[in-house]
C-alpha cells in the first residue's frame, strides 16, 4: 500500500508530464479499436439494408453506383429509367414495382420521389402527422426534422443536388405532413414526396396563371408568353392548375426496387434483363454490397497493419520517455537508496507507477472506445454518405 501511495503522490507531482504519457498511451489503445468499431458499424449498416432489398433495376452500367444511390441515396447517378420499365414490371406479375426518383436536395438532404409502397416495403411509420397525399407534400425523416427543426405544417424549398444541375429545375416550396419514426437507416435523412412531386421539380409538370385568350377577345386564340407566372407553392388554391404534358410512360426514373413474392419469380424478372441489347439490368444489392465489403476488407488489413506500425512506434515513444523519466529521477533513487530503501523497493516504486499510468490509460481508453460507440451509428452513416 505504501509503494502505491508513494507512487501515486510522484504522478501528482508531476502531473503534466503524467498526464502527457496517460494521453499518448490511451490513444495508442483507443484508436485501433475505434477505427474496428466503426467499420465494422458502417458494415453492419450497409449489408443489412442491401440484404433487406430484392433486387434493383436499372439503366445499364456500374451496378455500385446504381446501388449506392438507389439504397443509400449518394450522390453517384446512373443513367434515368422511364415509367415504362415499371408498369413492365407490374405487368409481367413477377415484382411489386417500387419507383425512386433521386436528383434532387431540399436544405442538403435528398429528396426521394417514390410511392407509398416504398414506405409500407421499410416499414416506415409516421411518429408526427400522416404520410404525403398531394403535389407538394413532404414526409421528413427523422433525422432530418430533427437537424431542422421542422414538423407538421413546416415547409422547405428543393434545390438541384449539383451547380451544374439547374436546367428544367424549378425550386419548389414542399408542406412538410408528416415526420418519421427513427430507423437507424438511411431513410432517417431524407425527404420523401410523391414522384409527381419529383415530376414537378424537374419541370415535367408545372402549374401556372391562367392563359386567357388574346386581347380578350371571345373567340380569340389564347396565347402564352414569358410572362406567365409559374407556381413554385402548391396550394389547395392552385393545385388544380398542375398539369403534366407528354406520355406518363415517358417520364424518368432513377431506379426501381422489385419485391418478387418468392425466389423463384426472382430469378425469372433477372433473366428478363440479361440482354445486354435492352439497356437496362437487374441486380441483387446483396451480392453488390458483398463485394464492395471484400475490397474493403483488403483495404481494412493495409490498414491494420499501418495502425499497427504506428500504435508500435508510439509504445517505443512512450517507452523512451519512461526510460529517460527514470534517467532524471538517479538522483533520487540513489538518495532513497541510502536512506535505507533496498533495490527492490525502488523497483516496486517504479512498476507501481508505471501500473498506474497504464490503469488511467486503459480507462481513458475504454471511454473513448465507449463514446466512439454511441456515435458509431451517426459515424457510419456519414461513411456511407461519403463512400
Amino acid at each position: 500500500m505504501s509503494t502505491l501511495y508513494l507512487a501515486w503522490a510522484h504522478i501528482v507531482w508531476h502531473r503534466w508530464r503524467s498526464a502527457v504519457l496517460v494521453a499518448a498511451i490511451a490513444l495508442v489503445l483507443a484508436v485501433p479499436a475505434t477505427i474496428e468499431r466503426l467499420l465494422t458499424a458502417s458494415e453492419e449498416r450497409l449489408a443489412a439494408r442491401a440484404e433487406a432489398t430484392p433486387l434493383l433495376v436499372g439503366a445499364r452500367g456500374s451496378r455500385l453506383d446504381l446501388v449506392m444511390n438507389a439504397l443509400y441515396f449518394s450522390e453517384d447517378r446512373p443513367d434515368p429509367l422511364s415509367m415504362a420499365e415499371v408498369e413492365a414490371i407490374w405487368d409481367s406479375g413477377l415484382a411489386e414495382a417500387i419507383p425512386l426518383h433521386l436528383r434532387f436536395q431540399a436544405e442538403a438532404a435528398p429528396v426521394v420521389g417514390t410511392t407509398l409502397d416504398y414506405l409500407s416495403f421499410r416499414g416506415l411509420k409516421t411518429g408526427e402527422g400522416r404520410v404525403f397525399a398531394t403535389l407538394g407534400e413532404a414526409v421528413l425523416g427523422a433525422g432530418v426534422a430533427r437537424r431542422l427543426g421542422l414538423g407538421p405544417g413546416d415547409s422547405l424549398t428543393s434545390a438541384p443536388s449539383n451547380l451544374f444541375d439547374l436546367a428544367g429545375v424549378y425550386p419548389l416550396k414542399m408542406t412538410v405532413v408528416g415526420v418519421l419514426e427513427p430507423s437507424g437507416t438511411q431513410d432517417d435523412d431524407a425527404v420523401f414526396v410523391d414522384i409527381k412531386t419529383a415530376w414537378v421539380i424537374a419541370g415535367i409538370g408545372h402549374g401556372h396563371d391562367d392563359v386567357v385568350a388574346e386581347d380578350g377577345e371571345p373567340g380569340a386564340a389564347p396565347r402564352a408568353s414569358a410572362a406567365i407566372r409559374q407556381y413554385q407553392e402548391i396550394t389547395p388554391e392552385n393545385v388544380e392548375s398542375f398539369h403534366f404534358h407528354g406520355d406518363l410512360a415517358a417520364y424518368p426514373v432513377s431506379a426501381i426496387l422489385a419485391v418478387p413474392p418468392d425466389a423463384r419469380a426472382a430469378m425469372i424478372l433477372r433473366g428478363r434483363y440479361l440482354d445486354a441489347e435492352l439497356g437496362t439490368q437487374a441486380v441483387v444489392p446483396d451480392r453488390v454490397i458483398s463485394e464492395l465489403l471484400g475490397r474493403i476488407f483488403q483495404i481494412k488489413r493495409s490498414l491494420d497493419a499501418a495502425v499497427g506500425l504506428v500504435a508500435l512506434a508510439a509504445l517505443v515513444g512512450v517507452g523512451l520517455a519512461v526510460f529517460l523519466s527514470l534517467q532524471l529521477r538517479q538522483r533520487e533513487m540513489r538518495t532513497a537508496f541510502r536512506l535505507g530503501c533496498r533495490r527492490s523497493m525502488i523497483a516496486r516504486l517504479v512498476l507501481a507507477e508505471i501500473a498506474l499510468l497504464l490503469s488511467m490509460a486503459g480507462v481513458l481508453a475504454a471511454g473513448i472506445v465507449l463514446a466512439a460507440g454511441s456515435l458509431a451509428d451517426q459515424a457510419a452513416g456519414w461513411l456511407i454518405g461519403a463512400a
